[in-house]
């Protein structure tokens, strides 16, 4: 990147406190882009940029709403892809929902993916092809969409201290939101999986250490760890060289991470703090190299348990930049030349059902 990150921060802490809240959050999309920060020079009535969380009952099922299909809609693949909104008393977002052709059949395993900034639930259907994947394995996918007015570039506010809890913010909202489809559809309660590319990756690592409860597995893709930033500099300081992970115990979540050792957007050893942060340093490695005619080389390492289980597996691509691994070019943020994040992922989360607590 060819700016100065010292005067990246002092910039945004200063527009924090001065309360242009819009301009602050520039900077982290300066970061993102890698470039100098523009000011805007216009402000919508009513644009909301830093929304207080409040501790907050989620809301009964009945305020999911289904609506007609939009957007990406493949009508060669089976299946319906509809288009909805839930709100909880806080917030509403909307979502895009893939139900297979067996729905209701048996109960399914549910996939929850959170798109990065700038992209929104068909992109990321598109560029990930999990679409394609639910219809070949038999489960629901859905895609929470997040609002501009929440966030002007559409990411996810990981790095805002009021939504990194449980029962408070965007993960309860997204939570509550699992939960309603959950009460609508026949799915399987025990294998409820997240991921997320980028910021949306980020709040997928917030969730799984939050709602333990809810989600059996989680993927990270060019990500970072659950709380290790709070505020706009700190994100920027992680995102540049990686942050701090909080003391404590690990999680304990399994977690599949993706990250491209060539990302020059949020620095690759976020991902071994990812790591870290599910399955601490209790486990032994076993380290493979990975090669493809025409696709990326990468490393996996596998952590296993005491007991011999992979409970923790961290890919890392060479020579990849900030975009989903095996992605399609339909989409943004997508590395066409693999390997496949989302078989990868899929093959992890089936792996690892939740385990009921009696």
């Amino acid at each position: 990147m060819n700016f100065d990150l010292k005067h990246l921060m002092t910039e945004a802490t200063r527009l924090t406190r001065a309360g242009d809240l819009q301009a602050a959050t520039a900077a982290i999309q300066a970061a993102l882009r890698g470039l100098e920060p523009a000011r805007p020079t216009t402000r919508e009535a009513g644009d909301v940029i830093d929304v207080e969380a409040r501790q907050l009952p989620a809301r009964p099922a009945a305020d999911i709403v289904d609506e007609a299909p939009a957007a990406y809609d493949d009508v060669s693949l089976p299946g319906r892809f509809i288009a909805g909104s839930f709100a909880d008393a806080a917030s509403r977002r909307d979502y895009k929902l893939y139900i297979p052709p067996e729905a209701g059949r048996r109960a399914l395993p549910l996939v929850v993916m959170l798109h990065g900034c700038t992209q929104d639930p068909d992109d990321f259907a598109a560029g990930t092809a999990m679409n394609a994947a639910a219809l070949a394995h038999g489960f629901f996918v859905l895609y929470p969409a997040q609002s501009r007015r929440a966030n002007p570039q559409a990411c996810w506010n990981w790095f805002k201290h009021s939504h990194q809890k449980r029962g408070r913010g965007e993960p309860a909202l997204l939570a509550g939101m699992t939960q309603a489809v959950m009460a609508q559809y026949a799915i399987d309660p025990e294998r409820i999986y997240v991921a997320g590319l980028s910021a949306g990756g980020a709040m997928a690592a917030i969730l799984g250490d939050a709602y333990p409860d809810l989600y059996a597995a989680v993927g990270v893709h060019s990500g970072l760890a659950a709380g290790v930033a709070s505020d706009l500099p700190a994100a920027l300081m992680a995102m540049k060289q990686g942050g701090v992970v909080r003391s404590g115990a690990s999680s304990g979540m399994p977690t599949i991470v993706f990250h491209g050792d060539a990302d020059a957007t949020v620095h690759a050893s976020n991902g071994e703090q990812v790591i870290a942060a599910s399955v601490g340093n209790t486990t032994t490695i076993e380290v493979q190299h990975l090669s493809a005619n025409g696709a990326r080389a990468s490393t996996r390492r596998l952590h296993r348990s005491a007991d011999g289980r992979v409970v923790a597996e961290h890919w890392t691509v060479h020579g990849a930049p900030h975009a989903w691994a095996g992605g399609s070019a339909k989409g943004s943020y997508t590395d066409v030349r693999g390997p496949d994040a989302s078989a990868e992922m899929l093959r992890f989360f089936f792996e690892h059902p939740r385990t009921p607590v009696h």
